[in-house]
């Protein structure tokens, strides 16, 4: 093969192009658009043009693009879109400790909180099968809060990858936040970065990172579901950012 017959780095452009809704939001989209519609046939202009406005926030807020998930050896991808707010070293969940699940030592937790503007969807951080899906009732108290961990509506998950890493994260709805939609159920098997589930209108996600792997985003930085690496197993080097 000649250097003219091996494919170039680099040729191959990407178009942008306008995120799809999600089918989980596309009901709420159709609900707003009729009420809108019946207030713009009433000539309710004070109400038909905020309701046009609510129609193009739920459909925002239901989008659902495509992500390019990096790939690599003991990749942990971030789970949703948004915000570090908390990284501190806790014990895992009662619901994903223990023998078959975490174990019971402490971890690092890598808090990522989503607002009404974010994308609601969210992937999975490592490949693997899921063991666990354990749903919790809860308050809706502001999910920035640290003890929204512990008494907020919530769902974990645990994922085991193929060489028997597991990899622990929780959905946790946040103080408009009234429904977590689960997209997977235990012995599914998924995909770097797969759609796992959504959190309907602004909420967090916390990931439990195993002993010896370090964080690599900092606090106050921004994540993107399903792109943005947020530690590698094995390597405990972390990351500490600069706001500026």
């Amino acid at each position: 093969m000649t250097s003219l017959d091996k494919p170039e780095i680099g040729t191959t452009s990407v178009k942008w192009r306008w995120p799809s809704v999600h089918p989980e939001g596309r009901k709420f989209v159709l609900l707003a658009a009729v009420i809108c519609l019946v207030f713009a046939l009433l000539a309710w202009e004070t109400l038909a043009w905020p309701m046009a406005a609510i129609t193009i926030w739920v459909a925002a807020f239901f989008r659902d693009p495509i992500r390019s998930t990096p790939t690599g050896e003991g990749l942990v991808i971030a789970p949703a879109d948004g915000l570090v707010t908390m990284i501190t070293t806790v014990p895992p969940p009662r619901e994903m400790a223990g023998e078959d699940g975490l174990g019971d030592a402490p971890m690092t937790r890598v808090s990522i909180f989503m607002s009404v503007f974010d994308v609601h969807i969210n992937r999975t951080p490592i490949a693997g099968t899921i063991k666990r899906v354990a749903y919790i009732a809860g308050s809706f108290l502001n999910a920035d809060l640290d003890k929204a961990s512990e008494e907020n509506e919530r769902q974990h998950i645990l994922v085991e990858g193929v060489d028997g890493t597991r990899i622990g994260f929780t959905q946790i709805a946040g103080l408009v936040a009234r429904r977590i939609v689960p997209f997977i159920k235990p012995g599914d098997i998924v995909g770097l970065g797969q759609r796992i589930g959504l959190i309907r209108f602004g909420s967090r996600v916390d990931v439990y990172l195993p002993a010896g792997t370090g964080h690599r985003v900092a606090l106050g930085q921004r994540t993107i579901a399903g792109e943005t690496v947020i530690a590698r197993l094995g390597e405990n080097d972390r990351t500490i950012g600069a706001a500026q």
